[in-house]
């Protein structure tokens, strides 16, 4: 439901697995196989007396400048991939601004927490659930809920969704506004080891 770039992160985990799996051949290789670490040993002799005479031909300085331009280019392009990630999360859930006819002039705003709140209460209390969480992201222009319910063994997960959706929609009927919902049912380790209550 986040806009985070899946596919882009795939890209570049995908190139950046390639790169790994290329450099770990090259060591094996270069450890195991005499004509290519011979081969390795002249191609980095050869690129480091090349580097030694650009810097000789030009001054060494323009190198260290070009190194922290690329690592300078680097770390921004890192920076702008982490603050892309997971983006999509919402404070407001509902803004009603009064456009009807006779309405005051004005905006009521209901905040992401607030309904949030609202569903955490109502299913912090079910002996069927060990854990539930409720966050709200932006979907299509509008706010969406993102409900997270971890049942307990045994517990049957059609029913648990059929309850919450109920619940979804008495807080639909409540506020006078209908958002999209995405009921995520998961089995952690915390399901699996927490047993019900039981009476002997």
């Amino acid at each position: 439901m986040n806009s985070t770039p899946r596919a882009l992160n795939r890209i570049l985990l995908g190139l950046f697995g390639l790169v790994l799996m290329a450099a770990g051949a090259a060591a094996v290789a270069a450890a195991l196989i005499p004509e290519a670490a011979r081969t390795w040993r002249a191609v980095s002799s050869s690129a480091a007396a090349g580097i030694r005479s650009l810097g000789v031909r030009g001054g060494e300085d323009w190198l260290w400048i070009l190194l922290a331009l690329v690592f300078l280019l680097l770390a921004t392009l890192m920076i702008i991939w982490l603050a892309v990630q997971g983006r999509g999360r919402t404070g407001d859930f509902l803004q009603d601004r009064g456009q009807e006819p006779g309405e005051a002039a004005g905006t009521v705003t209901i905040t992401a927490a607030a309904a949030e709140q609202a569903l955490k209460v109502a299913l912090q209390d079910r002996r069927d659930l060990v854990n539930a969480a409720v966050t709200t992201w932006r979907f299509r222009g509008t706010s969406a809920l993102r409900i997270r319910v971890y049942p307990r063994q045994g517990a049957a997960p059609a029913r648990v969704a059929e309850e919450v959706a109920a619940l979804v929609e008495a807080l639909d009927a409540v506020l006078g506004h209908r958002a999209p919902v995405l009921i995520s049912i998961s089995a952690g380790a915390r399901a699996r080891f927490t047993h019900a209550d039981r009476v002997s």
